[in-house]
């Protein structure tokens, strides 16, 4: 397996000598473009991150779960999840470390873990990629792209605990 990478690019540089292209040249520009769009991005990306970062260590977070804990327990939504469903529009990292924490507390095969575990697989850091692509573009007007992904999440969260109640029968 560790061949395939290797093989890959020589593929490309072959037949990018085949064809005549100077493929040297052609990777310089790109690494060039590249950095330029690594430098008009950051500043976004930057800006969200410490935007969550802020969110996790102030304990808003904490306290936002605590206040929809028992509505999502009573609409039948495990309580353990509803971190994971406010964070993971925004961080994967948060919520890959809290799906973690997740199944260390309650078991991955337990209904908390499996929901966690659908939700991870069927959803985005939309918020995340949002800020990157319309940022890259330099796009300002994303009401509604917003209110579509913020649909999708909510969407991906319900589908979640269906499917597993489907599937598992809880």
């Amino acid at each position: 397996m560790e061949f395939i990478m290797p093989l890959f690019a020589c593929i490309i540089v072959a037949f990018g000598l085949i064809k005549r292209v100077p493929v040297f040249d052609v990777f310089l520009k790109g690494a060039k473009e590249g950095i330029q769009l690594l430098y008009s991005i950051a500043p976004t990306i930057m800006g969200l991150v410490f935007a969550v970062d802020l969110l996790r260590s102030s304990g808003a977070i904490d306290m936002l779960c605590s206040f929809i804990a028992p509505a999502a327990e009573f609409l039948g939504f495990p309580k353990e999840i509803v971190p994971m469903v406010l964070l993971r529009p925004v961080s994967g990292s948060g919520s890959t470390a809290l799906l973690t924490s997740l199944y260390s507390d309650c078991g991955p095969d337990s209904f908390a873990g499996r929901v966690a575990s659908v939700l991870a697989g069927s959803s985005e850091t939309t918020f995340y990629a949002i800020a990157m692509y319309f940022g890259c573009i330099r796009v300002k007007k994303i009401r509604h792209t917003l209110l579509a992904a913020v649909i999708a999440d909510l969407t991906a969260a319900v589908m979640s605990v269906l499917t597993v109640r489907l599937f598992f029968g809880y």
